[in-house]
């Protein structure tokens, strides 16, 4: 099993780490016995799970560092959470950064939009100025533990102020200190090679695929041609559970039972194997008088 602290030696081989978004234990779970070599806590997953909501800046950092505490006592692949904005100023980043390492996460993701943002595949952004996100990137390496916590800087601007301008901020944020970069909601594949023409070589980047949004989806493999070092699905997993769930949701109000679906689930002992409740129950018999 891949261990906390290899996410960097990840990252510099040569292929492409491909990370699923998550949101709480059984998901993180899940994508460890799929056999993924790095799991992304998404926030916009988060709010969509825990609250019903859109990823519109509803959730606060205790939040986060309760799911993120919640998974990493689950399971032990590398995490990469998403901070937002770092949830405030410099200070409040610096905060955020001791916080979320010390409860394990292996890289930590910094945006550069205002408080409260949004989704980054939604309309209506606006950005915080260069100065104070290369602040904000500074804070972050000088309050983590050490270079074995990632900091990774994303840019929001290429849909409020252009792709060049989008990339002199991320060449901006590599000069603070970032150790990845991930500029979001490219809008096209000239975009995607353009990005990699003019930041690949000098630090890794990172990839994000919305199923529906502006970015054009392509594959791990895709992306690892063009340079790219992590690519994430971050809100795969909840559409699609969330599709199941309408489906079953339909189905047993409609028959008043499960029983059309049941080809589709997994019965009682199935998801006790998954989640460990044989292994659990025999340690705690060991306790036992």
């Amino acid at each position: 099993m891949t261990q906390p602290g290899d996410l960097r030696a990840l990252i510099a081989a040569p292929e492409i780490v491909v990370a699923p978004g998550v949101y709480d234990g059984l998901s993180a779970l899940l994508a460890e016995r799929a056999g993924f070599a790095a799991a992304y806590i998404s926030g916009a997953s988060i709010a969509y799970t825990r609250f019903g909501r859109p990823d519109i800046g509803l959730v606060s950092m205790d939040e986060v560092a309760g799911v993120l505490s919640a998974i990493r006592e689950r399971v032990a692949l590398p995490l990469i959470i998403d901070a937002d904005t770092g949830f405030g100023n410099a200070l409040n980043v610096a905060r955020t950064v001791r916080l979320f390492a010390r409860y394990g996460a292996d890289a930590i993701q910094l945006e550069d939009q205002v408080t409260p943002k949004r989704c980054g595949h939604l309309d209506d952004k606006a950005v915080i100025t260069t100065g104070e996100m290369v602040g904000k990137i500074k804070a972050a390496v000088d309050a983590r533990p050490s270079d074995a916590t990632l900091i990774v800087a994303r840019t929001d601007a290429v849909a409020v102020e252009g792709l060049d301008p989008a990339l002199d901020r991320a060449e901006a944020y590599r000069e603070a200190g970032a150790d990845m970069l991930f500029v979001e909601a490219l809008r096209s594949d000239d975009e995607i090679t353009a990005a990699m023409d003019r930041l690949g070589g000098t630090i890794p980047l990172m990839a994000n695929m919305v199923e529906g949004g502006k970015t054009p989806l392509k594959s791990g493999a895709e992306l690892q041609a063009l340079g790219y070092s992590l690519v994430i699905f971050p809100g795969g997993l909840v559409r699609a559970l969330t599709r199941t769930a309408v489906d079953y949701l339909d189905g047993l109000k409609a028959a008043g039972t499960t029983a059309p679906f049941r080809d589709r689930m997994l019965d009682f002992d199935a998801l006790n194997e998954i989640i460990g409740t044989p292994e659990m129950l025999a340690l705690g018999r060991t306790y036992e008088e």
